[in-house]
């Protein structure tokens, strides 16, 4: 047998693919042999742990190509293969078959079957193993040969010696698979980012996670079930960095909460401004009762003053003159991070301690972390530690902040982190964006690479938000929130539009909330609020938006829209997606959806509800005219209905 073209299978099976809990994990395969005869196969599955392998029947599944699937109902990891062998039996029916209706001698072949059907028996036991020996004694001799022909080509008798096969050649895929079975949330999810230290209601006061606890029902209410938060530990005094990034801080500059650690702790430490331990534990609980998770994040940095400085020197690397090297990454410079040195002689130490952190915080009820810059670090020992968490923590999920070459995104991604950033924020052109998400939501990309879309972020303020204008947000948000099943934005600063950049070209913000606190007023009318918790509400209510497997691009004939779909595998819920990519002039085009596809018939009215826009219509027809005005209705999130009208409504 020949077993090839396994998907999913990441490189040669060296990395495991992706799943989330309570999914149909499906398997396809191309499955043949010499002479074409007719073949069987299972596909074979246990969890990690368990001693016996459970089986399921591939199905046809075009020429030559097989498919099953079964459902991963527990975290953690499974283990997969297949095996193929010939089946002789429905391999011998088909020819006699074609012997029979060619009217030739089929004596021979009777008594080949009856052998056939007599081995089944003796595998089988009890009442099967009567009903097949009393079967091949029909087949071998008595009546006339057509009798026992159509003895032989019974149905019945075709599906209980499918109960006993012949497996005793059988062909297993030389290649031990593995699915790492995350949450739901691993798949579909949204995050909001905020910086705690910002949301003191009295100015000038640092904010605290009793501050942040206020906030909650503001983030929920919005739609949102992450909530993720920039380093909470304390922040070092050398080399501080002061308002807009200045070399010099004042005295009452907070710093960059990624320049980690001072005389008051490092990474297993809070921030003493934001309050205690057991605050932040408070915050994690109250959160989870509004339907939010905590997000931390986790960068494996240090600032000068960071307690493993002076405790392991040896973990960081030093230049000619002795200093220690800071972070650069030209033309920036970080002179209040130290990076550690993986290639340290004590790399074992500086492993596990890095490893401590993460049981650390997941010990105060953290199960989701972003990772800061991950690409900067080895990926053997991302592939380490992600494995040594999940397997204790198998709930835990690992957000890669890497915005790199796209292999070495990948290979993170490999290694076991359960979502990563993507250049969604740079594309911003039609063809950029189909072609982009194309990639991401087709094989091989697909089965280990989960995207995470973001419009902005603290250090992401595109010259698109920065001349859109709030048509341009909004454009941002709806892409964002319907290419991808899980998405973010840094808050908020996106639903109060915050568009000034540090300098032209810059994409940092001025002012950034980086480097001080910021006193945001969420109740200014301007907000887009409102249009944020309706595109979360169309995200939670439509499950065609819980995944990227439907995701298809159709026609729109002006290079300024966008047209896309998702749907369910049964076509039960259909979403079509269109947006004006130029946030400053109005647009038309003619888009074309494959309704027949979706069973919907083109000659009759069908029912669309616009859900962005909140209006209802009907359609009929595959093509239809779409204007978009940036003012009033630059992009629509419609929903799809099959079930045609009784009679073709002439108004519509």
């Amino acid at each position: 047998m020949v077993i090839e073209s396994v998907r999913p299978e990441v490189d040669s099976g060296r990395f495991p693919a992706k799943a989330v809990v309570g999914q149909w994990f499906v398997v396809g395969a191309d499955i043949f042999a010499e002479y074409e005869p007719i073949v069987s196969s299972v596909l074979r599955y246990r969890r990690d742990g368990e001693a016996e392998w459970h089986e399921t029947p591939m199905q046809p599944a075009g020429e030559d190509h097989y498919a099953g699937a079964f459902v991963v109902d527990q975290l953690g990891t499974y283990y997969y293969t297949i095996e193929a062998w010939i089946d002789r039996f429905e391999t011998w029916r088909r020819l006699l078959r074609r012997k029979v209706a060619a009217r030739q001698d089929v004596s021979g072949e009777l008594k080949i079957g009856a052998a056939f059907v007599r081995e089944a028996a003796a595998r089988a036991a009890g009442r099967d193993r009567k009903q097949l020996q009393a079967a091949a004694e029909r087949i071998a001799s008595g009546t006339p040969p057509r009798e026992r022909a159509r003895a032989a080509l019974a149905d019945q008798l075709a599906t209980l010696m499918r109960r006993y096969p012949d497996r005793g050649r059988a062909t297993r895929y030389d290649k031990g698979l593995l699915v790492t079975v995350d949450p739901p949330k691993a798949a579909f999810s949204a995050w909001y980012e905020l910086f705690p230290r910002s949301w003191s209601p009295e100015p000038g006061r640092h904010g605290t996670f009793r501050d942040v606890e206020a906030v909650l029902p503001y983030v929920a209410g919005m739609g949102f079930d992450v909530l993720y938060l920039p380093p909470i530990h304390p922040i070092g005094r050398s080399h501080r960095k002061g308002k807009n990034n200045s070399l010099r801080a004042k005295a009452t500059d907070p710093g960059s909460p990624w320049a980690i650690g001072s005389d008051e702790g490092g990474h297993k430490s809070v921030h003493p401004d934001l309050g205690s331990l057991a605050d932040f534990r408070r915050l994690v609980a109250r959160a989870n009762e509004y339907g939010l998770e905590i997000a931390l994040d986790i960068a494996f940095q240090c600032s000068p003053d960071h307690p493993y400085v002076k405790e392991h020197p040896e973990w960081f690397r030093r230049r000619p003159d002795g200093s220690i090297q800071y972070a650069e990454n030209p033309p920036k410079k970080y002179e209040d991070i130290y990076p550690f040195d993986f290639e340290t002689s004590d790399w074992r130490a500086l492993w596990e301690e890095l490893k401590s952190v993460f049981v650390f915080w997941v010990q105060q009820g953290v199960h989701i972390f972003r990772v800061d810059n991950p690409h900067t670090k080895p990926f053997r020992f991302w592939e380490w530690v992600i494995a040594e968490i999940k397997r204790d923590y198998p709930d835990t999920m690992f957000l890669a902040e890497a915005f790199t070459r796209p292999r070495l995104m990948e290979r993170l991604a490999k290694s076991g982190f359960t979502q990563s950033y993507t250049y969604f924020a740079w594309k911003t052109k039609k063809d950029d964006i189909r072609d982009y998400f194309t990639e991401l939501t087709s094989a091989p990309l697909k089965d280990y690479f989960r995207p995470n879309a973001w419009p902005n972020t603290p250090d992401i303020l595109t010259e698109y938000l920065v001349t859109g204008g709030r048509s341009g947000f909004v454009a941002r948000l709806v892409l964002a929130a319907t290419l991808s099943s899980s998405y973010g934005i840094y808050g908020p600063a996106f639903e109060l539009g915050e568009h000034t950049p540090a300098q032209p070209g810059s994409e940092e913000y001025l002012n950034s909330e980086k480097y001080e606190l910021k006193r945001w007023d969420i109740a200014r009318k301007d907000s887009l609020r409102e249009i944020i918790t309706r595109v979360n509400a169309i995200r939670r209510g439509n499950p065609a938006l819980h995944s990227n497997e439907g995701l298809t691009f159709h026609l729109a004939d002006n290079e300024n829209v966008i047209c896309y779909s998702k749907r369910t595998e049964d076509a039960r819920n259909i979403v079509v997606t269109v947006v004006n990519l130029d946030p400053k002039r109005a647009h038309s085009a003619v888009i074309e959806l494959p309704l027949e596809e979706w069973g919907i018939d083109p000659k009759r009215a069908f029912p669309v509800d616009d859900l962005l826009n909140q209006s209802k219509g009907r359609w009929r027809g595959k093509r239809h005219e779409l204007r978009l005005k940036p003012k009033t209705s630059a992009s629509a999130i419609f929903r799809l209905s099959g079930k045609a009208t009784e009679q073709p409504d002439a108004s519509a």
